[in-house]
């Protein structure tokens, strides 16, 4: 009935032992710099803690290790990863990406547990086959594919690994302190409303009931439009911590990126669209943009949505001042566009006047899509190198680090996930047109 599975890596579930594996972790990233430090003054040259620290060599050990403790320790690792964009070295860039689509996932005994104190011990009788081999495995959990009884229902199942809802707050702080003690982050910097959102988030993320309740809603949403794929949500084998939808076929996105041009385009012109859609009609958005949480149906030409833990409600008030803000830029008012991102906490109302040009021009940079007139081409621009070198120049006075609203951190990381996949799909989209529709 089931199949066999590797032997997966056991999940470190209790406090104390999650902890040794941060503390160990420090340990071995502060040995690699010491080394790599004395290395470079036998050499005559004086390395930077930051240059020492964002090493390939460090960068591979942090990405084993978050891979290895899953919960929200791996989903800060993936958030860094797609956040990062080019702002990091290709080189640790592409190690950090491993855990959008490498999680390791737990052995069968671990998995047997957590399948019996969902289901009971008899769950077996449920299902005419059960492969205990995961198509997928992420942060919070990993994902079975079965049939169920009586109709042979193809199924995809997720299963949340063990301890990780007990393990959020703690995973977070230990991240937060490492950075404290990196020096990353200046003492000015006060990061704590974005810890907390984002432990918020995460309870959210591990709590499959609510992301049940999100699937459904998005379901409706699009019931009716051809271009997206939703799963069906199956309540009778879901539970807390045990989440059942049908298994739709589908390719990993990244894969679409040796497909015809009109293909690239076309998804990249759904991923827009809906991105759209969620911020001024539904008002509800899905805000992880993890390349993993969207597949494709070639025959169909279909966008499969997966993964709605991450869902938020936007209040029109966030809404409108979004729609002024894109407004403004779409008429080319700079000065306007300024004062929008200001009012909604983009930029310090105290910030000296020799940034306010730059900022206005890297405001203006990236939101050259919605000002071209036509098809953007998203593979052949420098707008992320050209930000990327204004913004490390700008980073480098840490006195001018500046947080925007809570609010806005998730609906901005969404928005540059979806840009960052249509630049990896050289995708070519009339960005400005789909604006336009809501003006």
């Amino acid at each position: 009935m089931a199949d066999k599975d590797s032997k997966g890596s056991k999940v470190p579930f209790g406090r104390l032992s999650r902890f040794a594996r941060f503390g160990g972790m420090a340990t071995q990233v502060a040995g690699n710099m010491m080394f790599d430090g004395a290395q470079q003054l036998l050499s005559g040259k004086r390395p930077s803690v930051n240059d020492l620290l964002l090493t390939p060599a460090n960068a591979l050990k942090v990405t084993n290790q978050l891979a290895n403790m899953r919960g929200a320790a791996m989903k800060l690792g993936q958030m860094m990863s797609m956040d990062s964009g080019d702002f990091l070295p290709p080189e640790l860039t592409e190690i950090l990406a491993q855990l959008r689509s490498d999680g390791q996932h737990m052995p069968r005994k671990q998995l047997e547990k957590m399948l019996s104190f969902g289901w009971g011990d008899d769950w077996e009788d449920r299902f005419e086959t059960f492969s205990y081999a995961p198509i997928a495995a992420a942060s919070i959990g990993q994902v079975h594919r079965a049939k169920a009884k009586p109709n042979g229902d193809d199924l995809a199942i997720k299963v949340q690994y063990p301890g990780v809802k007990n393990s959020i707050d703690s995973d977070i702080d230990n991240v937060s302190a490492l950075l404290r003690l990196t020096g990353l982050l200046p003492d000015t910097l006060d990061i704590k409303p974005v810890l907390e959102e984002a432990k918020r988030q995460l309870h959210e993320e591990a709590d499959y009931e609510r992301e049940a309740q999100y699937l459904v809603r998005f379901g409706a949403l699009l019931g009716g439009d051809d271009n997206f794929i939703v799963p069906q949500y199956y309540p009778d084998l879901s539970t807390r911590k045990i989440l059942a939808m049908t298994y739709v076929e589908g390719v990993a996105i990244e894969a679409m990126e040796r497909a015809s041009q009109n293909d690239r385009n076309h998804i990249a012109h759904l991923l827009i669209d809906l991105l759209l859609r969620e911020l001024f009609e539904f008002r509800l958005m899905q805000t992880d943009p993890n390349f993993a949480n969207y597949r494709y149906n070639r025959d169909q030409k279909k966008l499969l949505l997966l993964d709605f833990g991450a869902s938020r409600e936007i209040s029109k008030k966030t809404s409108n001042m979004y729609h002024n803000m894109m407004m403004a830029v779409l008429s080319g008012d700079g000065k306007e566009s300024f004062n929008a991102a200001t009012a909604m906490g983009f930029i310090a109302e105290d910030m000296p006047e020799k940034y306010r040009d730059t900022i206005l021009d890297m405001l203006n940079m990236a939101m050259e899509p919605l000002q071209f007139d036509g098809d953007f081409d998203f593979g052949n621009n420098d707008i992320s190198a050209t930000l990327r070198d204004k913004g490390m120049e700008m980073a480098m006075d840490k006195q001018m680090w500046h947080l925007p609203p809570v609010d806005t951190i998730f609906i901005q990381r969404k928005f540059s996930g979806v840009f960052m996949l249509a630049s990896r799909l050289k995708a070519k989209v009339n960005v400005r047109a789909l604006m336009q529709k809501y003006s």
